[in-house]
């Protein structure tokens, strides 16, 4: 007789773990207990030896879909005289190590039950069990228990106890277990946030959205609004109140099988659609599909997604919508609305109906966004569904808090061999958005107990993010350049170490010479970069608004390369009244609210204004996103020639032979989506030029792309492909964004360097 006590650390709680603990060790005749704790779950059982074995062995092999399985210790203990084997109240004595989970999809099992006429939860828009259902965004503190989550207020009534208390029902210890006599109730308010008496929620929900309505609609992480994807009238009438002109809408289809019927869905997009975390997943769209062209106007991809919760699946089954709009329940650029009052006051110009609940939701949380890239997924937007699953990092280190940048705004915090993110935040512009940011900080901060021991930022003095964290007292402030962060993201993310050469393309960051960065190649470490190419600077004339209208910055462009009588007879500036050009003109000349800028994603705006496809945007990053739409499907190698300039310490990435290039193609009335292709390869060709001549200066053969731009899956599969076949090994995103979403991760690693250098 042997007995071992075991410390199981990961996300092991909330996920049917212990009853899993509880079966596994009764069917092998073993005795013993399991208790959830701050670290995670401690088990320790005693029997024959070779039954123990047996089941240390299975363990992790056989452990809950939800669970994973970090670390698992195991010693031995003196033998008692334990009769049977027992689940043990919740204690706890360590600080808090354990991880949470995501908010999941509800589960086949659950379905199954809810769509049963003979079930006692028939049609309940809450069903749930350890393997479904919210988690993250119902969590007060740890450990994962009921009184430490919105559930709370809901006392069981006995069947539901019955099953939360028996270790060998699928709803043991599920915190949110509720059914109609004890949980959570929906009801249909309307835009005066009254109740609509006598009306059967769900049912009068579906039939004001058959008329055209728009719906505010309270779902895991905050509300949707949402109309019928196939009305165009419903469509216009949502992005006008939203204010949202052009951006693409997200559609929620019943089944896969719908999403096939107006998109190109290949075996990997099946698989990360129907995943347990039911993100929105950017596919091809295919032509004539019943889905409005409103959803998505001149993109040719379309976000699509499945339903993840009950009331999802119960509003599909009330009628044969081809799909449903799903966009976050806000004003364009304000944090998603979560409380049932809120939603009325900020939403009521919006929508015609509120469906609402009473489990309150304690913390924001966006749909997540991927894209399918180079054979993987790709995060855009890493939030509902992965958020708080830690990235895992390659050593244990200090606790630190990185606070991001302005756009797309994410926090991390680090402890031990983790790195936990935040849920996506977005756009810190506003006083909502500040708001969510502090509230996303603390939140953090309590449920995993860290206190940082330093708190790292971006550079730009002008940054929210940036001020708050020089507000903060008793903290050691590190600032990280922006590019050198998103380098450091991708390296941590591949547990890479030492040096690697680095590209970092996007739209603006703060640069060490006090310009607006966004072009760079770096040879990069933890420690520090060495800027080794860029793009040449031009003015950005105007500054915001220049990035609101790309024609300014093909005027820039032009002007910078051939003056300014050459850019006067050009149709691009035939609309532009002659006293708003000579301004422009004077402002670059003198410097005048003209900053200089190496920007990759304002070359780009540059050549999609100047190709006649968009002269200006309604959204961040629109023209690149048309730009890259524009390219023909045709098989062509052509490229613009790129020249690079040594300036002494590295390279300027000079483009004034892609302007000819486009200038002389215009002439010959060549199609935008050509000028898009030759412009992007010539982009490849030069990044790898680049690569090459760094390789034989720094014989260094790892190289990182990150940055927005690589967001781009044209330039990112063709810059992938031609270095690989040059002998490099190239690392990428993949669990964090390659955008800004993705820069407190690698803030957080340069300032754990910072804190243990000698």
């Amino acid at each position: 007789m042997v007995r071992k006590a075991i410390a199981v650390c990961g996300i092991v709680q909330g996920v049917g773990f212990r009853p899993y603990i509880h079966r596994l060790a009764v069917e092998r005749q073993l005795v013993g207990r399991v208790c959830n704790t701050a670290a995670g779950v401690s088990i320790e059982v005693q029997g024959p030896s070779a039954a123990v074995d047996d089941f240390l062995a299975r363990l992790p092999a056989e452990a809950p879909p939800l669970a994973r399985i970090t670390e698992i210790s195991v010693h031995d203990v003196p033998c008692n005289c334990d009769q049977d084997f027992q689940i043990l109240t919740t204690h706890r004595d360590t600080p808090v190590s354990t991880l949470i989970a995501p908010d999941v999809a509800v589960c086949e099992e659950c379905l199954h039950e809810m769509f049963d006429p003979g079930n006692r939860r028939y049609c309940y828009p809450f069903i749930n069990c350890t393997n479904c259902g919210p988690r993250f965004t119902i969590v007060r503190d740890i450990p994962y228990d009921r009184p430490f989550t919105t559930m709370a207020v809901f006392r069981m009534c006995p069947a539901c106890r019955a099953e939360y208390e028996d270790p060998r029902d699928r709803r043991f210890h599920a915190q949110p277990n509720a059914c109609w006599a004890c949980g959570p109730r929906v009801e249909l308010w309307d835009g005066e946030g009254k109740h609509i008496a006598g009306a059967d929620p769900v049912g009068e929900t579906i039939l004001r959205l058959q008329q055209g309505a728009v719906a505010a609609i309270k779902g895991l992480g905050g509300f949707h609004l949402a109309c019928d994807a196939a009305n165009v009238d419903a469509v216009r009438t949502l992005r006008e109140r939203k204010r949202r002109v052009e951006k693409p809408f997200a559609v929620m289809a019943p089944d896969l099988d719908a999403v096939e019927q107006f998109c190109v869905v290949d075996a990997t997009a099946r698989q990360l659609l129907r995943s347990v975390q039911r993100p929105i997943v950017l596919l091809p769209r295919r032509d004539n599909a019943a889905i409005a062209h409103e959803v998505a106007p001149f993109n040719r991809y379309l976000g699509a997604f499945l339903p993840y919760t009950p009331l999802h699946y119960l509003l599909f089954a009330g009628a044969p919508f081809a799909g449903l709009v799903m966009t976050s329940g806000n004003l364009s650029e304000e944090p998603i609305c979560i409380a049932n009052h809120e939603a009325v006051r900020r939403l009521r110009q919006l929508a015609d109906v509120f469906l609402v609940h009473n489990r309150d939701i304690l913390l924001r949380c966006d749909d997540s966004v991927v894209r399918l890239s180079g054979a993987r997924p790709r995060q855009l937007r890493r939030s509902r569904g992965f958020v708080p699953v830690p990235v895992f990092l390659r050593d244990e280190v200090p606790p630190v808090l990185a606070v991001g940048g302005e756009l797309k705004n994410t926090i991390c915090l680090t402890k031990g061999r983790h790195a936990f993110l935040s849920q996506h935040i977005g756009d810190l512009e506003n006083a909502e958005s500040y708001s969510f940011f502090k509230e996303a900080v603390e939140h953090l901060r309590r449920i995993l107990e860290i206190e940082p021991a330093a708190i790292a930022y971006d550079l730009h003095p002008n940054y929210f993010s940036t001020r708050w964290a020089l507000e903060q007292v008793g903290l050691r402030q590190i600032g990280v350049q922006h590019h050198h962060a998103h380098i450091a993201s991708c390296m941590a993310e591949n547990h890479l170490g030492g040096r690697v050469i680095g590209f970092a393309l996007d739209g603006t960051g703060y640069g060490t010479d006090g310009h607006i960065w966004g072009g760079e190649v770096l040879l990069a470490d933890y420690g520090g970069f060495e800027r080794a190419a860029h793009l040449a600077y031009v003015p950005l004339p105007g500054g915001e608004a220049a990035i609101r209208e790309p024609w300014r910055m093909a005027v820039s462009y032009l002007v910078h390369h051939f003056g300014c009588d050459f850019v006067r007879d050009l149709p691009l500036v035939a609309n532009v009244a002659e006293k708003t050009l000579n301004v422009l003109f004077r402002m670059m000349e003198q410097g005048i609210n003209s900053p200089l800028t190496s920007s990759c994603g304002r070359l780009f705006d540059a050549v999609a204004a100047l190709a006649g496809l968009r002269r200006e945007v309604n959204y961040e990053a629109q023209a690149a996103i048309e730009l890259e739409m524009a390219i023909p499907s045709y098989y062509d190698e052509s490229a613009y020639p790129f020249d690079l300039l040594d300036d002494g310490e590295g390279w300027i990435i000079d483009t004034r032979a892609v302007f000819e290039g486009i200038l002389r193609d215009l002439s010959r009335e060549v199609t935008a989506g050509d000028i898009s292709r030759r412009f992007h390869n010539g982009l490849v060709e030069v990044l790898c030029a680049i690569a090459v001549r760094l390789r034989e200066r720094s014989a260094l053969e790892r190289v990182c792309l990150s940055g927005g731009t690589f967001q781009n899956a044209y330039l990112f599969e063709r810059v992938c492909h031609r270095l690989r076949d040059a002998g490099f090994q190239v690392f990428t995103h993949g669990e964090v964004p390659a955008g800004d979403g993705g820069l407190s991760l690698g803030q957080a690693l340069v300032a754990v360097q910072r804190l243990t250098s000698p």
